[in-house]
This record gives C-alpha cells, sequence and structure tokens, in this order.
C-alpha cells in the first residue's frame, strides 16, 4: 500500500514519485442540488449548450476544496450565498461516460455534489444571473431531469436527490450509478411524474352535503413512528395503502381502507383513527394515481365518513377523499395487487419522506400536521429521520 507521503518503490525520487502520481490524476468538479418547497430541481440553462441544460457547479480550482468550489459558483452563477456543508454524492465520471475530443486529453473526473437546500420563494427571489454563460434557471419536477441534462447528469443528479431523501449519507457513484443501490435507487423513486393533487386539506368530518366518497387511505404507522409507503415496483411511483370503494364495503371508508392495505400489502391494521379528508367537486379532473394501482385519492371516515359515504364515483356534486391513521399490526407476504397484477415494493419512512413522494400542494403541510396529532392519539413516538427500510416478508409486530 502507498501514500501520498511514500513512494510505493524506495529508488523512485520524490519527482519521479510526483510525476507517477501526477499521471493518474482526475479532473475535479462540484455541483449543488437544490429543491423548492414542491420538490422540483433548479437547472440552469446555459449559452454554451445547445438546450441542454447543468445543475449550478463548475470545476474545482486549484488548491481549493469541493465545497467552497461549489459555494463560488452560486455566487458567480445565481449571485446567492450558501452555506455548503453537507454532501450528497461523490461520482467517479469515466472518460468513455464523457466522450471528449481526444486534445481535450480528459482523464476522467471527480465530481461532488452538494445538498443547496429547499429555497423558498423570498431566497428564489434573489437570484441574479450573471449576465453570461447562464441565461435562465428553472425549477423542474425531478421526473424531467433525463429530458433536460445529459444522461449521465440526469442520473447522478437522481440518485443525489434520493440520497437526500433517504438521509443516510453520500453515496458513491460510478458515471451516475450508485455503487450500492437502495430500494428507492432499484425502484426509481423519483422518475415517475407526480399526480397532482392540490386539493383542500380538512381536519374535520366530511359534511353530510358532500355527495360521496371517492378514495380512502390510511397512514399507518410502525412502532418507531414510520409509515408504510408502498412503490410500484416498475416505476417507483409511491402511494399509501388505500383506494376506492367497492359494493363490498357497504359505504363503510374504514373497510375500504382494511381491504385495500390487505390487498396491496397484506397489511394488518388496528386503532384506526380518523385524520381529515380533502374536497372535490364532480367537474374535477380524475388524476392517475402515482402507482397505477387506484389509490391516488382519499375516501372517507368510519366516524366522519357524511351522509354520502356510499355514493360510486361517479356520483354528481362535491365529493372527498379521506384520510385515517392507523397502526400496523403485521404484514403478510407481499400479495399481487388485484387491480394491477403487480406486487409493491413495501417500505417504511418518516411522514416527512412520504410527502416527498408526492405533489400533495400547499395543504399537505396542514395533512402532516393533523397526521402527527393522531399519531399522538396512538400513543406513537415521533421517528426521527434515518435511512428508509424494505420490508420484503413477514413482519409481526
Amino acid at each position: 500500500m502507498s501514500t501520498t507521503d511514500e513512494a510505493p518503490d524506495a529508488k523512485m525520487t520524490d519527482e519521479e514519485y510526483g510525476a507517477h502520481r501526477a499521471a493518474g490524476a482526475l479532473w475535479a468538479g462540484a455541483s449543488v442540488l437544490i429543491t423548492n418547497v414542491r420538490g422540483e430541481v433548479l437547472v440552469e440553462h446555459v449559452d454554451y449548450l445547445d438546450g441542454t441544460c447543468l445543475l449550478p457547479g463548475g470545476a474545482v480550482d486549484p488548491g481549493e476544496s469541493p465545497a467552497r468550489a461549489a459555494a463560488r459558483e452560486l455566487v458567480e452563477e445565481l449571485g446567492v450565498s450558501v452555506v455548503i456543508d453537507r454532501g450528497l454524492a461523490v461520482d467517479h465520471v469515466s472518460p468513455e461516460a464523457v466522450g471528449a475530443p481526444p486534445e481535450m486529453r480528459f482523464p476522467g473526473e471527480i465530481l461532488h455534489v452538494f445538498d443547496g437546500g429547499v429555497w423558498d420563494a423570498g431566497r428564489i427571489a434573489a437570484i441574479r444571473l450573471p449576465g453570461h454563460e447562464v441565461v435562465s434557471v428553472e425549477f423542474v419536477e425531478p421526473a424531467r431531469l433525463p429530458d433536460l441534462l445529459y444522461p449521465r447528469d440526469a442520473r447522478r443528479a437522481l440518485s443525489a436527490l434520493r440520497a437526500r431523501v433517504n438521509a443516510a449519507g453520500p453515496v458513491l457513484l460510478e458515471d451516475g450509478r450508485p455503487l450500492a443501490p437502495t430500494v428507492l435507487d432499484r425502484t426509481g423513486v423519483l422518475r415517475t411524474p407526480s399526480a397532482r393533487h392540490h386539493h383542500p386539506f380538512h381536519p374535520a368530518q366530511v359534511p353530510d352535503g358532500v355527495s360521496h366518497i371517492r378514495q380512502s387511505w390510511g397512514w399507518v404507522f410502525a412502532p418507531d413512528g414510520r409509515v408504510l409507503v408502498l412503490l410500484a415496483p416498475d416505476t417507483g411511483a409511491a402511494c399509501l395503502p388505500g383506494g376506492t370503494p367497492e359494493p363490498d364495503d357497504r359505504g363503510d371508508p374504514v373497510a375500504t381502507l382494511r381491504r385495500e392495505a390487505a390487498e396491496k400489502a397484506a397489511a394488518e391494521l388496528a386503532s384506526i383513527t380518523y385524520v381529515g379528508y380533502l374536497s372535490g367537486t364532480a367537474g374535477d379532473s380524475v388524476e392517475k394515481p402515482r402507482s397505477g394501482s387506484g389509490s391516488g385519492s382519499t375516501s372517507a371516515s368510519a366516524s366522519g365518513a357524511g351522509a354520502g359515504a356510499g355514493a360510486g364515483a361517479g356520483s354528481a356534486g362535491p365529493y372527498a377523499r379521506v384520510r385515517y391513521a392507523a397502526l400496523l399490526k403485521g404484514l403478510g407476504k407481499p400479495p399481487v395487487d388485484p387491480a394491477t397484477g403487480r406486487t409493491h415494493v413495501r417500505i417504511l419512512a418518516t411522514p416527512e419522506q412520504a410527502l416527498e413522494f408526492f405533489d400533495w400542494g400547499p395543504s399537505a403541510t396542514e395533512q402532516l400536521a393533523a397526521v402527527h396529532r393522531a399519531r399522538e392519539r396512538l400513543r406513537i413516538p415521533r421517528a426521527a429521520r434515518r435511512a428508509v427500510t424494505e420490508l420484503p416478508g413477514r413482519v409481526s409486530w
């Protein structure tokens, strides 16, 4: 084993050893992943590329650390000073992946991806472009990154974003691909466009004037305070347990939740408690669920379904999508979803992590607060942010 302080061959002079190490040197670069409150990623449109976008960042200057380079690039490109103190990914970019012209003599690159944080409207309004190179900036849904960035850059950005959601620390990449893929990487979380569910949330019972309950979903808590999330195995699209009422449910949205949780996740629920509902009208478009499983909305509560709980999804007039909280008592063998023919990947995530898989709009914050109040009623502890856990087999608590 050799280090920078000792030559591998005692006969080598310091000059020879320096030349030996320099011959294997790689370029160094830094980029910064920035999102807005909706989880959209900031990309730059630049004048030296024909329509291809980039994340903020650039080359590390001689004698400069990658973190300082990232902070400097944000000042130069966006006019914003940000403390850079958290890494998300380190990527070894091979010459083959770049395809640089021979005269460039590109030896490969070590590219560091840093977390630039979540920017609110005030921070975004403070952006000042330099007048050259960066023509404009745009916040885009993660699923659009492969259409806007070079393939290697899109892979790297999505891997870094999943690492931020997963909260397990920085990940090692080769040409944007994780050396140790997590369940979020394997299922391709965030590569599928989010279904837009921007409905008002009400932490109250469904009023009698609501004509029907469209869906029933549950925030199902494990004893450690995390919730059950289901991922589609082919797209990585996420959903909570739940779905659409069926005649056998006899107008009882709690029965809908129990049945759907069993069908999709083989989940046994207990202590189901009402959280609230999202309101909609008959004129609303029917959103396609992210998982394709029919569980992209909500239904009603046994304690607050309202008079129209048994009406079908096609009924006219206002409708409700109801949220519950419940205890997760156990999981059986992962079932085949009868609605889709697929077997969902089951994970545990904190409620905050779960929200990052969805596009629920401004009301998501109010819903999250109501969920935590329900968690407290269930006497479940608040979960610290940690890596998600896959649940591939039977589990009981």
